[in-house]
């Protein structure tokens, strides 16, 4: 597999690791607020909910990073099946949620995608 390819997925993983930080711990202090552009009252209505979406990115991120330690026979499909699943999250949420999650989250993996598969 391409360096390049394990370069973008260790970069979709960090990101999702940084979401998950993000969701989990700070989704009602100033940088979660700014982050997600909410006011205090929303975000301590949402707080269960972003910390359970939080967790499912760490999981997305813990299937990346597996793929990139796993040995070449099993890193590839782990790696593009977890690419796959933050591509659909990205998609949904791009258009349920806000359009900017097309670029910062589903566009990273489709484009360590396209690496795998080069």
């Amino acid at each position: 597999m391409p360096m390049a390819s394990q370069v973008l997925a260790a970069l979709v993983a960090v990101l999702h690791l940084y979401f998950l930080v993000l969701e989990m711990f700070l989704w009602t202090r100033p940088a979660g607020l700014r982050a997600f552009g909410q006011t205090r009252e929303q975000a301590e209505a949402s707080r269960v909910l972003a910390a359970n979406q939080g967790l499912y990115n760490g999981f997305l991120a813990a299937g990346l990073l597996w793929s990139l330690l796993a040995p070449p026979a099993l890193a590839r499909p782990l790696r593009i099946f977890f690419l796959g699943c933050v591509i659909a999250a990205g998609l949904y949420g791009g258009a349920t949620a806000s359009r900017k999650i097309l670029l910062v989250q589903a566009l990273p993996a489709a484009l360590a995608l396209a690496l795998v598969w080069a």
